[in-house]
């Protein structure tokens, strides 16, 4: 059982914040693969140009929701679909319930709930949930990152030349495509492989177990990143904004790899 420990009153107390994470995020998956592939096509909706939502989405975060707050109904609740519940306070979690709708919507199994814990702005727990694979992925700040129980690390020896590298296209923010295609076509040549599988909240997962080396994206939203950046932080990577700083969860734009390769990785693509 993982515990994230804290002092109240000078006293320590262990508080079950990733058991709770995964409890609600087993809640909100269930809901997704009883609608996978069953959905009624005049129940999907674009939110923009791309931009997939349907009642599952809803339904998921309502599912996840009961479940967090239940534990903790003083926290304050940040969902991707209904948006910021609560009055301010040291607690917020940060929600996805569907990461990688398009995919979902279009019949690819290729999809994730996420969850993020912040303490008094930093990320503290998060869960990353694979519902296809069964595969659940946990991390407490301090204390590592994990993969159904088993430690996972970055791929530390890797050369960039040897790197497979994930993406995400700027499919909400059409304006930032040229900007895309720039860093792409700098990178590619540089590394064994690029891949975009479609779900931003396991494309850091994937670098967090080694899968991959490396991951940049732009204009992502906070729900779209909290949950993966704490697992690549505790498995031993780096993730930065594009200047290589720490801003990332504000501008949305976020590389990240293995410590080896990430200066090359950030200045090779002109990325800062």
């Amino acid at each position: 059982m993982f515990l994230y420990s804290q002092r109240i009153n000078g006293e320590r107390t262990d508080v079950i914040f990733v058991e709770v994470g995964k409890e609600a995020a087993l809640a909100g998956a269930r809901i997704l693969m009883k609608h996978f592939r069953e959905l009624d096509p005049a129940e999907i909706r674009t939110k923009e140009r791309n931009d997939f939502v349907s009642y599952v989405d809803n339904q998921s975060e309502q599912a996840i929701r009961e479940v967090i707050l239940g534990a903790f109904p003083d926290h304050q609740f940040l969902g991707e679909e209904q948006g910021l519940i609560g009055d301010a306070g040291t607690w917020r979690w940060i929600v996805d319930p569907l990461d990688g709708t398009s995919n979902y919507v279009h019949g690819v199994p290729q999809f994730a709930v996420s969850i993020a814990l912040q303490h008094n702005g930093e990320v503290v727990a998060s869960v990353v949930y694979d519902p296809n694979r069964e595969e659940l992925y946990c991390a407490e700040r301090g204390a590592g990152a994990w993969r159904d129980g088993a430690r996972i690390r970055v791929a530390e020896g890797q050369e960039l030349t040897d790197a497979l590298i994930g993406t995400g296209f700027p499919f909400r923010h059409h304006e930032a495509l040229d900007d895309y295609v720039a860093t792409f076509r700098t990178i590619f040549p540089l590394v064994a492989g690029v891949r975009r599988p479609g779900s931003a909240a396991l494309d850091f997962a994937y670098v967090a177990s080694g899968a991959t080396a490396g991951f940049w994206e732009f204009l992502l939203a906070p729900w779209d990143i909290a949950g993966g950046a704490l697992l690549i932080e505790e498995a031993g990577g780096v993730i930065t904004d594009f200047a290589g700083g720490g801003g990332y969860l504000e501008s949305g734009n976020v590389v990240t790899s293995a410590p080896k390769i990430h200066r090359e990785l950030l200045t090779s693509s002109s990325l800062c």
